[in-house]
């Protein structure tokens, strides 16, 4: 009993003294879709109109799960206890997916499925997914590219912009994940809308 306490008593006392990071915020930042697909919906897609959206590449200010604040001095500082609950590209990619399998009917395939259907496929940049301190706004820019299948077998590859900017105020955890969610819609919609006309046209 005795060597049991004295265990107890070191095991105690090294708890006090060692730290593996920093206490997660009491709430993670999450996006949630406003166009989302109906439970028990089922697609039959056609050959090449199938859709993959990969995951889109980010500058290292947005290579983490913090909130970035661009400040009018070019430095970036982070909301504090602003976290996601992961990195914002990969929420971002599941956010389009959702929204233009539910705005446009069209099927939605991951990258793992693509050689199924070499459909269109939807790749881009995530620039922007922060703060913008000089105007108060959330901002989602994000550059998409995308490689639509032609019937000689050739792809067509066409590219633009989207941004949208969603005002916030106070900057802290909570305001800035509703204004980013929005404003990350915004342009999840636009992109469906794109997308859609670019395989009609």
């Amino acid at each position: 009993m005795i060597r049991q306490a004295l265990i107890l008593a070191t095991a105690l006392s090294l708890s006090a003294c060692i730290s593996f990071g920093a206490d997660p915020p009491d709430s993670l930042l999450n996006l949630t879709a406003t166009a989302q697909v109906a439970p028990g919906r089922t697609n039959t897609a056609a050959s090449a109109q199938t859709v993959t959206v990969l995951v889109p590449t980010v500058p290292q200010t947005i290579a983490t799960q913090r909130v970035p604040v661009s400040t009018v001095d070019g430095t970036v500082a982070y909301v504090k206890d602003a976290q996601w609950v992961e990195a914002p590209n990969r929420l971002f990619q599941r956010l389009l997916s959702e929204t233009i399998e539910a705005q446009t009917g069209r099927t939605v395939l991951t990258p793992r499925q693509f050689d199924f259907d070499p459909g269109t496929r939807l790749s881009g940049e995530l620039q922007r997914f922060g703060i913008d301190a000089a105007t108060g706004d959330a901002v989602v820019t994000y550059d998409a590219v995308i490689s639509v299948a032609q019937g000689s077998g050739e792809n067509s590859v066409r590219t633009r912009r989207f941004e949208a900017r969603v005002p916030v105020a106070p900057v802290e955890a909570l305001p800035v994940g509703a204004a980013l969610n929005q404003a990350a819609n915004r342009v999840a919609a636009e992109v469906a809308s794109w997308i859609d006309e670019q395989s009609r046209g």
